[in-house]
């Protein structure tokens, strides 16, 4: 369909945040859209919390065995009926005008890749201060640097770029998924606080350096089949790159509002 954002969301034991979720949706001023729930054999009340919602818009499919969040996207990818393929986890939050804004942006510079900027809220959705952005321009060489984009606030042209499956890697399989796309489009950002992500006690950025270490590790060696030595160096590489943005893409208003 063209024009027809597909909004790709996995699931799993988040029914407390996920009403919210899908009402960030529902409030888009961008109406055009089928929002794909893969709910990964959640044990809370999540079926009872997608009953509230009485809209054909909405697509809510069930595994029938537990797979990971990696699987559970690829089923909706696979759903994916739009023109336009973005991303939004189940706990995460979209401003209203983010579809409108980002579909307009991409039309009218004619790019198929591209993501904006968010602010990190808590488990009460309270903003913690923190906004983060990157880049305006990402090659392929600049996303294997590392992990610019915010997974929340991804958008791609599947008519330019297909509809690309993500790796089954346990962490970082939407930083392999970004770098499988950068191989046939570069990535722009959209200079706008558009997404909200929550920031949760078991979140990636709360783990320990020796499980980022891991984890990127594994994305090169396993999931990308570089050497040990090359894995070894994006690794570095890609710790550094997380230094350069912590410091110039992401800063504190709140800490900016008291000095």
């Amino acid at each position: 369909m063209n024009d027809l954002v597909s909004i790709i969301t996995p699931s799993y034991n988040t029914a407390i945040f996920l009403e919210e979720t899908i009402q960030s949706v529902l409030n888009q001023t961008y109406k055009n859209w089928e929002m794909i729930i893969v709910d990964d054999c959640s044990t809370d009340n999540t079926d009872e919390i997608i009953r509230k919602f009485d809209d054909q818009r909405i697509k809510y499919y069930k595994n029938q065995e537990n797979v990971g969040a990696a699987i559970s996207r690829n089923t909706a990818i696979s759903y994916a009926k739009g023109r336009w393929v973005a991303f939004l986890d189940s706990d995460d939050l979209w401003e209203k005008d983010k579809l409108e804004e980002q579909v307009k942006f991409m039309k009218e510079n004619n790019i198929s890749f591209t993501y904006t900027g968010y602010m990190e809220i808590d488990e009460n959705s309270k903003q913690t201060g923190r906004v983060i952005k990157g880049p305006r321009r990402l090659t392929k060489r600049g996303m294997n640097s590392y992990c610019w984009p915010g997974c929340l606030t991804v958008m791609y042209d599947a008519n330019a770029i297909g509809l690309v499956q993500i790796p089954d890697i346990k962490r970082n399989n939407d930083y392999a998924l970004w770098i499988r796309i950068s191989e046939k489009a570069e990535c722009f950002l959209l200079d706008k606080i558009l997404a909200r992500y929550r920031k949760r006690a078991g979140s990636i950025s709360n783990h320990s350096y020796l499980e980022l270490i891991k984890w990127h590790y594994v994305l090169w060696r396993i999931c990308e089949r570089k050497s040990r030595a090359i894995s070894v160096a994006y690794t570095i590489r890609n710790l550094f790159w997380g230094v350069i943005k912590k410091v110039h893409y992401s800063k504190n208003t709140k800490k900016e509002e008291n000095t």
